[in-house]
């Protein structure tokens, strides 16, 4: 075939295709074969009737159960808390109170009561015996105790804390003449006369004494 001839059936065949076009190329369709197979077990599992389980809403229940529960948990610990805390404080309220009347028992107990005539006629006997002072010391040591302490063996000065028969301040000096100085008037006489005979040589001279001074 001669050159003019191909160049004449190129140019009819180009302007064919210009003219009606090139056929597209076929697009393969696209296989989903999993959708008909889940389709099928879906009718499989009705078909039996087999029930399907909600997960997503069994979970939520399960959930709201146990926040539930964790929920009545913690109320009952702020209960238990609070009882406890509750008993310790009327324990504390009992043991104050318990405190507090103990105190007051203590205060207002009654003080050691000794006739002083006994005392004075104790005073008598232990001057005589001890020291050989008759009645003329007896008079002045009389004197004095009866303005100390009127003789009561557990006489207390408020303002100074003086104590007892002699007022010895502090009281505990007689423990010197005796274990029991708070509550027997012969240790705190004993006592008494041991401290006149010690500082003014006789009841009589402790006596001078404290009219002069107003103590002795």
């Amino acid at each position: 075939m001669s050159y003019p001839i191909r160049l004449a059936l190129a140019l009819v065949a180009s302007l064919a295709s210009v003219a009606g076009g090139a056929a597209p190329a076929p697009v393969p369709a696209v296989s989903e074969p999993q959708a008909p197979a889940a389709a099928l077990a879906h009718a499989g599992v009705d078909e039996l009737g087999v029930d399907r389980v909600d997960v997503d809403g069994t979970a939520t229940a399960r959930t709201t159960q146990l926040s539930a529960q964790a929920d009545q948990i913690s109320k009952a610990s702020a209960d238990l808390q609070a009882a406890k805390q509750a008993q310790d404080a009327a324990a504390a309220k009992a043991a104050a109170a318990a405190k507090t009347t103990a105190s007051k028992t203590a205060a207002t107990s009654t003080p050691v009561v000794v006739d002083p005539g006994s005392a004075r006629d104790i005073a008598r006997q232990m001057m005589l015996s001890m020291y050989g002072w008759g009645d003329s010391e007896f008079t002045c040591f009389d004197k004095i105790i009866t303005q100390e302490s009127g003789w009561h063996v557990s006489a207390t000065n408020k303002s100074s804390g003086a104590y007892g028969i002699p007022q010895a301040l502090p009281g505990s000096k007689m423990a010197t003449a005796g274990a029991d100085w708070q509550t027997n008037p012969a240790t705190q006489i004993k006592w008494a006369l041991g401290y006149v005979q010690g500082r003014y040589a006789t009841p009589c001279g402790a006596w001078s004494f404290k009219s002069a001074h107003g103590w002795y």
